[in-house]
């Protein structure tokens, strides 16, 4: 699965060995990272989808069961996806040459993904109760939409970081990150 590198540390003397991904394997988990992010960004596409349809159709069946639909099939496939594309980022990050924090490009989207990940548990599945709610009310009455009038960010948030991410992989900017700790022993 892994074969070992030693890279000079930064006095010149051996560091550490490091495990490397063999190319079978890192090929294979580039797949999963890459079709991970895919299903991510079609699942906020279908999201979006939703929310424009619970908000703007004309037919009250038809903003209903967006909501419900909303509820119900979004949030745990959207997670899946998100913590699939972590977990397979942090083993390209740890098994290959581009390292976790070795350059800036890689390290914002472990950041993004990190934040988005968070932002889907501690904001966005919470409240999909009340969404659920909010949909089967539109059939019987007039709810308040003070619960859904918020549903506009969650996909608009998420498609932008996953776009810049993809053009992070993509383009590769900004070169190696620079740690303190690296040019204090340095002087």
């Amino acid at each position: 699965m892994t074969h070992q590198t030693s890279e000079r540390g930064i006095r010149g003397a051996p560091a550490a060995p490091r495990r490397r991904l063999s190319r079978g394997w890192r090929r294979a988990t580039l797949v999963l990272h890459v079709m991970s992010a895919g299903a991510w960004i079609g699942i906020d596409v279908i999201m979006a989808v939703l929310v424009l349809a619970g908000r703007f159709a004309a037919d009250v069946n038809a903003r209903s069961l967006a909501y419900r639909a909303l509820a119900e099939f979004v949030i745990w496939p959207m997670l899946g996806s998100a913590l699939v594309c972590l977990v397979t980022g942090v083993v390209l990050g740890a098994g290959t040459t581009w390292g976790l924090v070795r350059y800036w490009w890689v390290a914002v989207k472990l950041a993004l993904n990190l934040a988005l990940c968070i932002l889907i548990v501690v904001l966005l599945m919470p409240g999909m109760d009340a969404v659920g709610s909010y949909g089967e009310r539109l059939l019987t009455g007039t709810p308040s939409s003070a619960v859904v009038e918020r549903l506009f960010f969650p996909p608009a948030v998420s498609l932008s970081s996953l776009s810049f991410a993809t053009i992070l992989a993509v383009w590769k900017p900004w070169g190696r990150l620079r740690l303190r700790t690296a040019r204090r022993e340095d002087r």
